[in-house]
């Protein structure tokens, strides 16, 4: 422990100017992972022999808590973990070196129950291979398909409970504000959150041009004469407004169900919502009788297959086809989903590159400009 300590005191005497490339942050955040396992094994050694009830602690979290300067969800939250880890031999040994951190230890520790502690330690090495290997969402992704397969009545439950939890609290104060909170399950938020996210795109475009017509090419955000939480309020009063300036007897929007043929034999299951949230296939039931089904062919990891190829743009089934099939923006650093994508050719029409699904990839604004600004 002493040669730990006098290797932090030079680093942290060195130069932070010299600490900002990106090889020398990756070590450390290595180095903070390996550091994280440890404290955490050795949390649970000390949960294990008691001795903080020398102290007269009630449990080794509040001896951790008041010691440590923790909060106390903090410190029961590593207990646990610790706890769990001793059935997890292959995730502790590759949070230990390095190569996965707390978050994807504590998610697997999450799934790790009694319907499914047998098929976690058959999987474990799996599930580990994938942490490694796929950024955290979409290792969370996988992980949530592992869990309903293994747990199917667990995961219709845990989704029950989340829908019966929903809430939404308003109230005004005695000064005229109005506060409020609100709890929604996926299906739901992410409906609420789409349209929000729409209106609030119409008021940034509006403050944006509002203060490029007063400062020009020098304009920034920080000149937009609302902040960003303004905006979400703004956002929630219009679409209010909006509502009851519908006619009655009008359309409502209706929800789409695509149903992705022959992806499961080579990509595995996938019931999950556009913005990426896995969800339950029960939880999908009472949408059922209003909605539009679409449905995709695959025959293969990665083509769709579709028809049409004179054509320059992305549009109609071939742009749907290539939403379906990416679900987010191609590049590795962008998790960007398909409504704030555009279709982009992989070798651009220019240079002879066909508009068909193959070809195609969703990518965000800025990553769409960045391939033409450099090679």
């Amino acid at each position: 422990m002493a040669e730990l300590e006098a290797a932090l005191e030079r680093l942290g005497g060195v130069d932070p100017h010299s600490l900002g490339d990106g090889e020398t942050v990756q070590a450390l955040m290595r180095c903070e992972a390996r550091l994280g396992a440890l404290a955490t094994r050795a949390v649970a050694s000390f949960d294990t022999g008691r001795s903080w009830e020398a102290d007269g602690a009630r449990t080794a979290s509040a001896w951790l808590a008041r010691r440590c300067h923790l909060p106390s969800s903090s410190a029961r939250r590593r207990v646990r973990l610790g706890r769990v880890l001793r059935h997890l031999p292959v995730a502790e040994a590759a949070w230990l070196a390095g190569e996965v951190g707390e978050a994807q230890v504590a998610a697997l520790a999450r799934c790790r129950t009694p319907a499914t502690e047998e098929a976690m330690a058959e999987d474990e090495e799996a599930l580990v291979g994938e942490a490694k290997r796929l950024g955290f969402e979409s290792f969370l992704r996988k992980l949530a398909y592992w869990n309903q397969y293994h747990d199917p009545d667990g995961t219709e439950k845990d989704a029950k409970e989340g829908r019966d939890a929903r809430r939404l609290h308003l109230s005004q104060s005695w000064a005229g504000m109005w506060f409020g909170d609100l709890v929604l399950d996926p299906l739901d938020g992410a409906a609420l959150a789409t349209v929000l996210g729409r209106i609030e795109g119409e008021l940034f475009d509006a403050d944006w041009a509002e203060a490029r017509s007063r400062l020009g090419e020098a304009a920034t955000t920080a000149d937009l004469a609302r902040t960003p939480a303004q905006r979400r309020a703004d956002a929630l009063v219009e679409m209010a407004r909006r509502a009851v300036a519908v006619p009655a007897g009008a359309r409502r929007p209706e929800p789409l169900f695509t149903v992705l043929v022959d992806y499961e034999s080579f990509a595995g299951r996938i019931c999950e919502l556009a913005n990426g949230s896995v969800v339950s296939p029960a939880s999908l039931v009472r949408w059922l009788d209003q909605a539009w089904v679409e449905r995709v062919v695959f025959d293969g990891p990665s083509r769709v297959i579709d028809v049409g190829v004179a054509r320059r743009l992305f549009d109609g089934a071939t742009r749907r086809a290539v939403q379906v099939r990416d679900r987010k923006c191609f590049h590795d650093y962008c998790d960007e989903g398909p409504e704030r994508c555009q279709v982009d050719h992989i070798e651009p029409w220019s240079a002879g590159g066909a508009t068909v699904a193959a070809n195609g990839r969703l990518a965000c604004a800025h990553h769409n400009r960045a391939r033409h600004r450099r090679p």
